[in-house]
């Protein structure tokens, strides 16, 4: 099970601002949470039924990034689906929607902004005094 999970660190989790069920004729599923990870993102899925048809479901964001499947797993009506890479930094949305039904979203997340690891910066960590912080008005 190891194996299904990214490599690097658990970067945050989305939960659904509203209940992400999708209901067609050949699939039914919640979509539970999304984990961003360094290196990808794991969609926790509900399905309708123990043994039903594993979702086909297609990830987007406002960047047009091209999220891949990389690895699935079901686990009685649970199903696990991890796609690469992970969120670019800058994402304020993630789309999930079914493949059989594109033109509607199952459920939309908020991205909250989130560090980018960098080389740290020596120089300014020395600066004194501290260079002030621009702020947007509130």
């Amino acid at each position: 099970m190891r194996e299904l999970i990214p490599s690097g660190s658990l970067r945050g989790m989305l939960l659904p601002p509203t209940y992400g069920s999708h209901v067609t004729d050949s699939t039914e599923f919640t979509v539970l949470s999304v984990e961003i990870w360094d290196t990808g993102l794991v969609v926790n899925i509900q399905m309708a039924s123990e043994g039903g048809p594993q979702p086909n479901i297609i990830l987007q964001d406002h960047f047009g990034t091209e999220y891949r499947l990389k690895n699935s797993a079901i686990l009685g009506s649970r199903n696990l689906q991890v796609f690469t890479p992970s969120v670019p930094p800058g994402t304020r949305s993630l789309t999930v929607r079914s493949a059989d039904d594109t033109d509607r979203p199952v459920v939309t997340f908020a991205v909250p902004l989130m560090a980018v690891k960098d080389e740290p910066d020596v120089a300014a960590a020395r600066r004194f005094p501290p260079e002030p912080e621009l702020r947007r008005p509130a």
